[in-house]
């Protein structure tokens, strides 16, 4: 979540989102049109490009000196690519090729999968926990997980019984998020047990332009936080939606003997009586925060980010914004929009428009942080931890791939290669 990609009807372009004030256009290019496919490695030179003019060729770029690394061809449509320090993942309705990413060799086919029309096949972008996802059945039935280092079938996850139109893993792999075509329930698993650990609710709400009672709601994204406390999902609604990542256990701080607190342990324990289902129904979570978009119909992408040391939420939309909004991340509530570029411009920002994309909010937490002159410390935000304390695979540096035909840095650049 330290850049962003987007494709155009003229190239594609690279911002960094180090800033909420100032969107940095890190690099352009007009030389590939109608780029439907743009995926960048982390902070790296090595950037992957899909075209509609070539929408079975693979195009892996060292942006920053201007050359092509390689290009793969496939028999059918590339519907996505995804990346990490280990493994390169191209997907097509109905297979799967990994590669290696440090010489781009291709190390297995996983052939004759179930249609993936959508092109469902998340990896984790930590590297030592390379797991693959993606749908187990056209119609229905748990996805398959993969382990993209061994290169064998792990086991499948009990997600839904519908067919599915999201996946996601956190950051260190530990976890898989999925929500099915209705985009009412979404569940969290462990990885790679398939354990399910949480279930959210996002509600039933029929999208725009719908027709009759179907209240069918396509979720577009779902993602983690870095430090996979906090779960986002977007869909073509104008709603987001953010879920928090949390277990009530009996090691909290002991509720002074209050009338409620008495009742909630009453609802507690008579939930253990209950039959699964129903308890099950009970204990559901509502979302932790949301914001409220002033367009629905659109396609967008969401990601949950740390910019200038406070938690944000980011909202990229087809028609070619990005909204940055404030998360608070001790009482969440409605996020505040505190800033919104313009992606198809010159690359400078749009004056913020707060007053004409949502009403106006009372003054809270969320809304004075992105005012004052020094940024407060994540230890001043409990409940929030930037780098997650979460135990990582150790970083690959960018110049260990110049000991392979990939290389990033600028003086040995490899020759083009085309396969």
């Amino acid at each position: 979540c330290s850049s962003l990609a987007i494709g155009t009807t003229t190239g594609y372009r690279l911002f960094s989102l180090s800033s909420v004030e100032q969107l940095d256009q890190v690099h352009e290019s007009n030389e590939i049109p109608d780029v439907y496919i743009v995926e960048r490695l982390f902070s790296s030179s090595l950037v992957v490009v899909v075209s509609h003019a070539k929408p079975q060729q693979m195009n892996v770029y060292h942006f920053k000196k201007g050359t092509e690394i390689c290009n793969y061809s496939y028999s059918t449509k590339i519907l996505s690519i995804r990346l990490n320090r280990q493994r390169l993942v191209v997907c097509l309705e109905e297979s799967i090729y990994i590669h290696n990413i440090k010489d781009m060799k291709l190390l297995k086919t996983i052939m004759d999968t179930p249609p993936n029309t959508t092109g469902l096949c998340p990896p984790p972008i930590n590297h030592a926990n390379s797991y693959l996802a993606y749908p187990g059945s056209a119609t229905s039935g748990p996805p398959p997980l993969y382990d993209g280092n061994t290169l064998k079938a792990a086991c499948t996850i009990p997600a839904h019984d519908g067919p599915l139109a999201a996946l996601a893993f956190n950051s260190t792999g530990s976890k898989l998020a999925s929500a099915s075509e209705k985009g009412t329930v979404i569940r969290v698993f462990s990885i790679p047990g398939g354990q399910k650990l949480y279930e959210f609710r996002r509600g039933m709400k029929s999208p725009p332009h719908s027709s009759g009672g179907d209240k069918y709601v396509n979720i577009s994204s779902l993602v983690f936080s870095m430090d996979s406390q906090f779960l986002c999902a977007s869909s073509n609604t104008e709603t987001v939606h953010i879920f928090k990542l949390e277990h009530l256990t009996d090691s909290r701080p002991e509720e002074p003997p209050t009338w409620s607190g008495y009742m909630g342990k009453m609802f507690q324990a008579a939930t253990n009586y209950l039959p699964a289902q129903v308890s099950g129904m009970m204990s559901q979570d509502r979302a932790f925060a949301t914001v409220r978009l002033n367009i629905s119909g659109q396609r967008n992408i969401c990601a949950l980010s740390t910019i200038q040391k406070l938690p944000r939420l980011l909202v990229t939309t087809s028609d070619g914004h990005l909204y940055i909004y404030n998360l608070d991340p001790q009482d969440g509530g409605e996020c505040v929009l505190i800033k919104n570029h313009s992606l198809l411009g010159s690359g400078k920002m749009e004056e913020n428009k707060e007053n004409d994309l949502q009403p106006p909010v009372p003054q809270s937490y969320a809304a004075t942080v992105a005012r004052q002159s020094t940024v407060p410390s994540t230890s001043t935000m409990p409940g929030y931890s930037e780098d997650g304390g979460a135990l990582r695979a150790p970083p690959i540096p960018e110049h260990e791939f110049a000991t392979g035909p990939v290389c990033l840095d600028d003086e040995n650049a490899p020759p083009p290669v085309s396969i």
